[in-house]
């Protein structure tokens, strides 16, 4: 019982770190970015998971891992850019290789769990923003407007703070000053439901969870990360409303990672529980 709880601990501060580490990555500081995954990285090596057939170790996952990380580096260094959320995924991605490339089991166990969750996270944007630009489908503007924006308007009109929608994905909220302010890009809460698919995937591929049982943890997971979301943008309207727009972006940096690592931290409590 004790491990348990050990393991229960540690997956609460991979998520919480492993989550702040992409969104510093994207919209805070590179280098608390990359400090936080680290720190997620090592925590990971201690966990326990009770399965520990996964996949086999092979110079192939070196050389592939490695040629990952080169090219995502050489493609940056190139055309003078910084790391964004795809390119952090696509680096985690190749050093997972690399660790599952390795005979050590828990290096190799770490880079089974960081595989899943990283291959899993870049599939989902792929399709999402990538293929679904490229094809002009407009899933994105009407997702954040119809299950973000109008659901979190509501709500605050209900609180009595005056809002009004004036765009797909913006609104002005009416404080000391009236603020504009766009509610898209990180604010849908996308790329929190494609880490948390990532993890439960991972977890349960290791751990050899059924496939129903699964499906249907991703599906509550889902969800649950879905109004978080909801909260988190609310949150952001008050803060807003009270103390300024300033205020508002350093919480809009921070909050969301630990609203879902909480979040996420009690969904793996269910799966251990299980």
């Amino acid at each position: 019982m004790q491990d348990e709880n050990k393991n229960i601990i540690i997956i609460l501060l991979v998520l919480a770190l492993f989550t702040g580490a992409t969104i510093e990555l994207s919209e805070g500081s590179t280098i608390v970015g990359v400090i936080l995954f680290i720190v997620a990285a090592i925590l990971i090596s201690r966990m326990e998971l009770r399965g520990n057939e996964g996949l086999q170790s092979s110079r192939n996952f070196l050389l592939i891992g490695g040629f990952i990380v080169a090219a995502d580096l050489i493609y940056n260094y190139v055309n003078s850019s910084e790391l964004g959320t795809l390119d952090s995924m696509v680096f985690f991605l190749g050093v997972s290789l690399i660790a599952m490339g390795t005979g050590k089991k828990d290096i190799k166990q770490l880079g089974e769990f960081g595989f899943y969750i990283s291959s899993v996270f870049t599939i989902f944007y792929l399709i999402f923003y990538s293929f679904f630009g490229f094809f002009d489908i407009d899933f994105l503007h009407l997702f954040d407007h119809y299950f973000v924006l109008m659901p979190t308007v509501a709500i605050i009109k209900l609180l009595g703070i005056p809002i009004e929608i004036i765009a797909t994905e913006t609104v002005i909220l009416y404080g000391a000053e009236p603020m504009t302010i766009i509610i898209g890009g990180p604010c849908s809460g996308l790329y929190s439901m494609f880490l948390l698919i990532g993890i439960v995937a991972g977890y349960s591929r290791i751990e050899k969870m059924e496939i129903k049982k699964t499906f249907g943890l991703l599906g509550f997971a889902v969800l649950i990360a879905y109004i978080a979301n909801l909260i988190r943008v609310i949150i952001l309207y008050i803060t807003a409303y009270l103390y300024g727009m300033d205020t508002m972006m350093m919480v809009h940096t921070h909050i969301g990672w630990m609203i879902f690592a909480v979040t996420a931290g009690g969904i793996m409590y269910l799966i251990n529980r299980k």
